[in-house]
Parts: structure tokens; sequence; C-alpha cells
């Protein structure tokens, strides 16, 4: 059984007079931040007073890499150069690397975003472009993945440390993948059911599938979206469950 567990969420996504989340809130809560670098989504201005209020709040902070869609908010697939891919990446992580120095912080992880996130799990050609983009900048960034998912085990390869992610608010095929968002129920809502779901998965190595069977995830942290229906209060609730079966909340990386 689990003893400890990560909680992350994707902030510093407000742009401009656009405002995406309640990234204070969430800081309060999770042990990890997955800040955006302007790809898709994110300004300097509020990228940086989220670095400063992770910081504040002891949260370690990682680079939420995508690819360059901020009009899609990075969930279009892309078909890029891996060379390109290469130099998205770093760039966005040394931006973020800028700004998280001003803050008084520093960036630790990296976390792929959206269909980027989703592409790597399983496509070798961007996934190793994605690889290269983080060794070439720094080795010693550790990169959350998928659950089960080959891009761990091809991180690990090339002498990454990895992280395996589950996420609380997202059904699960009986193979360990999240079913499309295009998919009845895909995205679940009610606070206390992602909770217990949470709870099994920590206590028990896995979750009920959406069509009902048990699925094995091995998972290192939990991301509870920041800007989903509800966001503050899932997540809280996540929390309080976990600490009340004596589950302690800390980040994989100290911030």
């Amino acid at each position: 059984m689990i003893t400890t567990i990560d909680l992350n969420s994707d902030l510093g996504e407000s742009f401009g007079q656009w405002r995406m989340g309640n990234d204070e809130a969430i800081l309060g809560i999770v042990s990890s931040a997955n800040v955006a670098c302007g790809f898709h989504a994110g300004d300097p201005a509020g990228i940086l007073q989220t670095l400063k209020s992770a910081q504040e709040n002891n949260v370690a902070i990682g680079a939420h890499v995508s690819y360059p869609d901020l009009v899609g908010f990075g969930r279009r697939k892309m078909d890029i150069d891996s060379h390109e891919l290469t130099a998205d990446v770093i760039y966005q992580i040394g931006a973020l690397q800028g700004l998280a120095t001003a803050a008084g912080t520093r960036v630790s992880y990296v976390k792929p975003h959206g269909a980027l996130y989703n592409t790597i799990a399983n496509d070798e050609y961007q996934a190793l472009a994605v690889i290269e983009g983080i060794l070439a900048i720094d080795p010693n960034l550790m990169l959350v993945g998928l659950a089960g998912s080959n891009i761990l085990k091809l991180a690990q390869e090339r002498g990454l440390k990895t992280i395996a992610e589950a996420f609380a608010d997202r059904a699960y095929t009986s193979q360990g993948e999240l079913v499309s968002r295009r998919e009845a129920d895909a995205v679940l809502h009610d606070a206390d059911l992602v909770a217990q779901r949470m709870l099994q998965l920590v206590t028990s190595g896995g979750l009920e599938s959406i069509d009902g069977k048990f699925t094995p995830i091995q998972a290192d942290s939990i991301c509870v979206h920041g800007d989903s229906p509800g966001a503050v209060a899932m997540a809280k609730q996540v929390k309080t469950v976990l600490l009340q079966a004596g589950i302690t909340i800390q980040p994989f990386i100290h911030p």
C-alpha cells in the first residue's frame, strides 16, 4: 500500500484579461504545479505570479510544455518535425526556468500538455523528440507521463527519471488508457466519487474502468485539473479523503 502521493495541477493558464482556473486556491491544496509555458496558454506576467505563489506554498514546479497551439489550447494533435519539436520543448523549459529564477524557485520536472501528452504516450517518434529536448537543457529534470505508457520506458532507457501519473477526474478503459474526451462520461464531476476513486487507486493500486472492471494503475502522482467546473472543491475533497486515510501528500521532488 502506498503511504505517500503527490497531487499536481495544471496552472498558469490565464491569458491577458481571460482568466482560467483559480491558481491561488489550488496552490494551497496541491504539492506540485504544472505551469504553462506560453505555447498553449499563459502570459509572462500571469505565469510569474503563479510561480511566486507556488514558491510561497512550497509547491514543486514543472514545465507544462505543449504544441504551439494557443488558439486550440494545445488540444489539437500536430505533425511536427522532430527537430522543431525538440527546439520547442527546449524553448518552453528555458522560458519557465528564467521566470522561476525571478520568482525564487526552480523547475524540477516536465509534464507535456494536452494533445502532446496523449500523442507521446505511444508515438515513439514524437516521444523521442520531447525526451531529447529535456536532455538537451537539463538531464536532471524528471518527466511526468501517463501511468503504463511507453513514454516512461523510453525516457528511462535514455537516463531520465520518470513519474507515472493518474487523473482524478477522468474515466479509464480496462486497458488502463484514458477514455477519450469525445466519449460520454469521460470526465467525472462528482467530487465525492472522484475522491473515493483516488483512495482506491492509492490503497488498491488500481481503479474501476468505465466498463466496471478493476484495472491496475500504478501512479506516483495524481492530477487534479484546475480548470474544470468545481475544480477547487474536487481537489479539496480528494486531499481530505486521502489525508483521513493516513496518506501523506507531498511532492515527488522537493521544490
